[in-house]
């Protein structure tokens, strides 16, 4: 059993798997960090200031505070700015993926451009068949 998982664990595919999603979460840093101290910065400067993460509404009238921190201490309260924030966090995000896979794909394309002119295009073995058939053919006498 433990030769058997050996073999699982060492396989190529579960390794990659692990790095990716290593590679994975080191990107997702970077990209809250583009979200949060350059993207919403811009956004809070072009509306005024203005900041949805302390929106909310209250569901008890023993709720009064001002912040959202506070309310939620001091009863139920729906903080509908958070989800506002979090939605736009996650159109940011969606649309800079978006961006980084699109470059990435135009670069493939490019490198495979590149191989492609390099190595010549090797007829399918159908083909090859056929055209030494043809060629057989021609050489009988009629």
């Amino acid at each position: 059993m433990l030769e058997e998982f050996k073999k699982f664990a060492l396989r190529g595919n579960v390794v990659d798997l692990a790095i990716g999603v290593i590679i994975g979460a080191a990107f997702g840093k970077i990209v809250d960090s583009i979200v949060g101290d350059i993207f919403m910065p811009i956004i809070g400067a072009i509306t005024g200031g203005l900041d949805f993460s302390n929106y909310f509404l209250p569901l008890s009238e023993n709720v009064n505070a001002t912040a959202l921190d506070q309310a939620k201490a001091q009863g139920a309260v729906i903080a509908w700015g958070s989800f506002v924030t979090v939605t736009i966090n996650f159109i940011i995000i969606a649309w800079i993926l978006f961006l980084v896979v699109k470059g990435m794909n135009r670069m493939r394309r490019k490198e495979d451009a590149k191989a492609g002119a390099d190595k010549p295009v090797e007829q399918p073995a159908d083909v090859k068949l056929l055209a030494e058939i043809r060629d057989i053919l021609k050489q009988r006498p009629v």
